[in-house]
Order: C-alpha cells, then structure tokens, then sequence
C-alpha cells in the first residue's frame, strides 16, 4: 500500500485557491494506487470542499496535525476516537477557544492579526481567499493563523503558554502540543495493520518539516531545504518521480 500526504497552500493551490489545476495530478495519484491524505493548516470545512472537488475518500488532517478525520467505515476495524458528523476524529491539539483565549491577550502588544479579530475583509485581503471561501476558514476547531504583527517575540510568549507557533510558507500557525508528522503517524499506524506502507510526503514550509521525518520520501515544493526532502519545482513533477 502506498500513503501520499499533501499539503494544499503552494503546493496543490494556487494564488486563487482553485481546486481544478490539482485535480488531474489527484487523479494520475489514485490510478496509480496511491491513498491520498490531505494533510494540510487549513479547517474541515475548507477541506471538506476540496475533498468535494477531488472525489477524495481517504482519512485527512486539518489544522496542522490538530485533528486526524477518517470517513466511516475506510477501516475494516474500530478505530478510537470522538464521532463527529459521519467521521471518527482523533484529536491531537488544543481546542481553538483556549487558543484565541491566549491570543487576545496578547494581540494588542505585538499588533496581532488573525482570524479572531479580523473581519472576512480583512481575511480576503490578508489571505487573497476568494469570497465564497471565506466562512470556511473562520470554522476553526484547533488553531489560529496569524497574518500579521508589528514585532516580534510574541511566539515564546505562545510557547510559554503550551502552544506551538511554526512558520507556514506565509503565515504563523498557532496550534496545541502536535504537528503534521505526529497526526501522520498516527494515520501510517492505523495504515499498518493492513499490510506494509510506502509513504510520500509534498509540502512547501517549515510545518511541513516534521512530517518529512516519518515518512519514506518527502518533496518540498520550492526553494527551501530538508534533509530528507528532495526539492521539486511543482507537483507535477511527482509522478516522474514515484512512478
């Protein structure tokens, strides 16, 4: 069985956030045999809608590793976890109220912009979401994402409070104690009791960087270096590379 976790933001999405120029590299992925897990910062509900666009079936991970969601009845066992909706969610961070909670007192210090305290303009205009998009990143369950701040020094004061602050390809994501290769771990665990796994990732940040280090491969999109990652210019280049 091969596992592919994909990040969305600059590396399957563009600047206008369409889905339609990643769907025929999702196609050429599920034909070959690959299970495709978004694993991505964005929400469920944005993923939601992607999933949609992409006739995705497979578990996903939202809200950098915060959540691990898989659909009922993909595993032939029991899986633990909270029943949400029609998934099983496994939760791995913090709950977003406690994560606004700390943010709001400190957003005035740093001039702290996130979804929180930012109107959907505002949102569109940091962010460049098309309107439509909008309400769906601001159904946050786990994390925040910070646009903007006027100095620095405000990520030890969220690590001072139990949080993580890492570096997206634009963005600071704010999350509990986890990350996207935790979450992935927990998935490739699950993965394993129905035989051997090969696993891929592709991403293009620094909150990529921990899930590079549980898998078999990883690819970064972009000029950014990892150890265990080989740069590729696009995802359209995986499938030359993975075969």
């Amino acid at each position: 069985m091969r596992v592919i976790f994909l990040d969305l933001d600059k590396t399957l999405l563009g600047e206008d956030y369409s889905p339609e120029p990643a769907k025929e590299l999702i196609g050429s992925l599920k034909k070959a045999g690959f299970e495709v897990v978004i694993n991505s910062s964005k929400t469920r509900a944005e993923q939601e809608y992607y999933r949609r666009a992409w006739k995705l079936r497979e578990p996903f991970i939202v809200e950098n590793g915060s959540a691990v969601l898989i659909p009922d009845g993909y595993f032939p066992f029991e899986v633990g976890g909270v029943r949400k909706s029609s998934y099983t969610v496994i939760e791995l961070g913090e709950r977003y109220r406690r994560i606004k909670t700390v943010l709001d007192a400190l957003a005035d210090r740093y001039g702290l912009k996130y979804y929180g305290n930012s109107t959907p303009e505002e949102v569109m205009a940091f962010t460049g979401l098309p309107e439509e998009l909008v309400p769906l990143a601001f159904r946050r369950e786990y994390s925040e994402t910070i646009f903007r701040w006027s100095r620095e020094g405000f990520t030890e004061e969220l690590e001072a409070n139990g949080l993580r602050a890492v570096r997206g390809s634009r963005f600071v994501n704010v999350t509990g104690n986890t990350d996207k290769g935790r979450a992935a771990l927990v998935l490739l665990n699950l993965y394993s009791r129905l035989g051997e796994v090969e696993s891929y990732a592709v991403g293009d940040g620094e909150n990529d960087f921990p899930l590079f280090e549980v898998v078999d491969r990883a690819f970064i999109v972009g000029d950014l270096s990892h150890a265990k990652a080989k740069n590729i210019s696009s995802p359209d280049e995986l499938l030359g590379v993975i075969g």
